[in-house]
């Protein structure tokens, strides 16, 4: 038999683990906080592009874009303890990103992703600006690269993600940004022009304590002849730094 306390007490129990319970599966939602312009979201692997609005809960398989002139704000769980358990993460116009690539890779699952896109990248011919991995092989022969031109839409959505990359790397998701970088410049090697995206590689990966593929991204790059001064000073000033350090 329940004494009436226990009786009062029973609901209150089971509301109190109700709101914990719920409490616990948002911890790790990405919200959406505000919405200036076109601004979409992709849940999954639908092809469906969704406008999004505030309040919207994103999932780790969703993807956001922003468009010409457009903005959003969303909201991230992060690991380290705040006050809010999660931080606010604004994204610019004409960006593209995944948002499982809000989070931090350990050192051993950078480095097993990094060679797994060296070996995707083998049926191309790699020149001297290419991401050079210790050990990884990299075969060499006629370049097979596609015949076919890729289509505008396809290349500015390559933009539209190496852009998001740069959102990641100002927010400190610095191995996801590289790994996501080397991806978007393995699809579209016409993006490879722009040598501060091969820049930002080479730090993020600097910042992710891979210092010895840092140091072999800034060779590389060293290696270019299209490096305007500015750039020529920058890299060599890093490639000494790192030997100085002992990252090669």
């Amino acid at each position: 038999m329940y004494t009436n306390e226990e009786v009062v007490m029973q609901p209150i129990a089971v509301i109190v683990m109700t709101c914990c319970l719920v409490a616990f599966a948002d911890a790790g939602d990405i919200v959406v906080q505000k919405v200036q312009g076109d601004v979409r979201v992709r849940h999954g692997i639908t092809e469906v592009w969704m406008k999004a609005k505030p309040g919207d809960v994103l999932r780790p398989n969703d993807t956001m874009k922003t468009g010409k002139g457009a903005s959003a704000v969303i909201s991230a769980p992060v690991e380290t303890s705040s006050p809010a358990g999660s931080r606010n993460i604004s994204l610019p116009p004409e960006v593209m990103v995944d948002m499982s690539d809000l989070r931090d890779l350990s050192q051993e699952e950078l480095m097993l992703k990094l060679t797994m896109e060296k070996v995707r990248s083998s049926s191309y011919e790699w020149k001297n600006n290419d991401l050079r991995l210790p050990n990884a092989a990299v075969v060499r022969g006629p370049d097979r690269t596609p015949s076919t031109r890729l289509s505008e839409n396809a290349v500015e959505e390559g933009v539209f993600q190496l852009n998001g990359t740069r959102v990641l790397f100002a927010n400190r998701f610095y191995s996801t940004c590289a790994l996501k970088a080397v991806e978007v410049l393995r699809r579209f090697p016409e993006l490879e022009a722009e040598v501060d995206h091969r820049l930002m590689v080479a730090e993020a990966l600097e910042k992710s304590n891979l210092r010895g593929e840092a140091l072999n991204e800034y060779v590389a790059l060293s290696l270019r002849e299209d490096l305007n001064p500015d750039e020529r000073s920058i890299v060599q000033d890093r490639i000494a730094r790192l030997k100085k350090q002992g990252g090669g």
